[in-house]
């Protein structure tokens, strides 16, 4: 099991206090100082507004991101790659002392996803369920978006304190939970169904239009607002957070344990529960953990990879819709070709529980609220219209042609 030992050392110093070789000065030796700092790096469009410093520079020179405090201060950074410590686990960026420094790929690291997955997609089922009635005004995917991308803004903020504690718990709240929560290929998948009119609401096609236009537009809003919030309301909370001591190797061990055995669960649920819930929620349950993982592990390898935007959530995000796009498909299928009770909630739990977990919005607001305007636009922009170029492919041809339905005919 990949767990640091246990350390009574002093942190050392991890971090640097001499930003002389990242400046583009030659002999001049030159200590920790906002100005000086935020001068060097005025062509990155990158301004600190708190007395601490908000970058901190890499031994290759380049600049590192709180950011938690980049939202909190409505900041921004020019080079996504920094964006990249989101899903990560508190590191030396966050002044740790080595014992307290998880690799992101460790196991209890790995362990925490599952059940966060798992709690993740239980409170995105139970807020759609009880946010859809007749005459609702806010469309239920707005209820999850809110709330899951107002307790990543928290974490972000609150992630020094979670490294001192315990680092995996950041990444089960922020990766695991948030990321689970929110549904960045659902959101596009109700998008795709208001311009076809997939309810069959009796409207013309400019309310069409006006419908899909308006969860877009709402859906980006709010979940801006609430990354932000949420990053605020961690700012008041950081300098009354008392400062608990880590978890002995013995609980830690447990913890990691106990981790496995909620997601195993998953599996006699699914087939002791009665067949009602396989559909509803067990079904999910089962491809809850292999969605995050997925998208945690394209996050590690592919984020750090391109300045312009977050490469490793885009790729997410947008494999995730057309997986659900095809998924919806295969649930449509005319009366004569419908498929098993079985079958149908298989499929089910796919797009609830792996496509749902595989694309996120919570991330996706973060890196957009952090990036600067052009990154954050064109970032936004080839998401959404990836997403929606996809669908068309996916479900406008066989739509057109009759092979499926608007609405989905699976029967549970």
């Amino acid at each position: 099991m990949d767990t640091p030992p246990e350390s009574n050392e002093k942190p050392p110093e991890l971090v640097h206090e001499s930003t002389q070789d990242h400046l583009h000065s030659d002999d001049t030796q030159t200590p920790q100082n906002d100005k000086i700092v935020s001068d060097s790096m005025a062509s990155s469009r990158t301004v600190s507004a708190s007395p601490t410093p908000l970058r901190r520079m890499s031994t290759s020179g380049r600049v590192r991101s709180d950011v938690g405090s980049v939202l909190a201060h409505h900041t921004s950074v020019s080079d996504a790659a920094s964006l990249a410590s989101i899903d990560r686990p508190p590191s030396e960026e966050e002044k740790l002392p080595p014992s307290k420094i998880y690799h992101p790929l460790s196991f209890p690291v790995l362990a925490l996803l599952m059940p966060a997955s798992i709690f993740g997609v239980l409170a995105r089922l139970g807020l759609q369920a009880i946010t859809t009635f007749d005459g609702r005004s806010i469309f239920p995917l707005a209820w999850v978006q809110a709330a899951g991308c107002l307790i990543m803004g928290f974490a972000l903020g609150m992630k020094e304190p979670f490294g001192r504690f315990y680092g995996p718990l950041y990444t089960a709240v922020t990766t695991g939970f948030c990321g689970s929560l929110t549904t960045f290929s659902g959101w596009q998948l109700d998008i795709f169904t208001s311009w076809i009119n997939g309810t069959g609401a009796h409207r013309d096609w400019f309310r069409d239009a006006i419908d899909g236009v308006g969860k877009t537009v709402f859906t980006l809003a709010i979940s801006l607002s609430a990354v932000s919030f949420g990053a605020h309301l961690s700012t008041l909370v950081v300098p009354i957070c008392p400062a608990l001591p880590p978890p002995s190797r013995r609980i830690r061990y447990t913890l990691s344990a106990l981790a496995v055995c909620v997601y195993a669960a998953a599996f006699p649920a699914y087939f002791r529960l009665p067949a009602a819930y396989r559909h509803e929620a067990t079904a999910a349950l089962l491809f809850s953990f292999p969605g995050t993982l997925t998208r945690y592990l394209l996050s590690v390898q592919l984020n750090p990879r391109l300045k312009l935007f977050p490469l490793g959530t885009f790729v997410a995000n947008t494999f995730g819709t057309a997986l659900l796009g095809t998924f919806q498909v295969l649930q449509s299928l005319p009366a004569g070709d419908t498929l098993s009770a079985h079958s149908c909630a298989i499929l089910k739990g796919l797009g609830d529980g792996y496509c749902g977990c595989l694309t996120t919005v919570s991330t996706f607001a973060a890196e957009v609220d952090a990036l600067d305007n052009r990154r954050s636009w064109l970032y936004v922009t080839l998401s959404w219209l990836m997403s929606q170029i996809l669908l068309a492919v996916i479900l406008g041809p066989s739509i057109s042609a009759g092979h499926v339905a608007r609405q989905a005919t699976c029967r549970y």
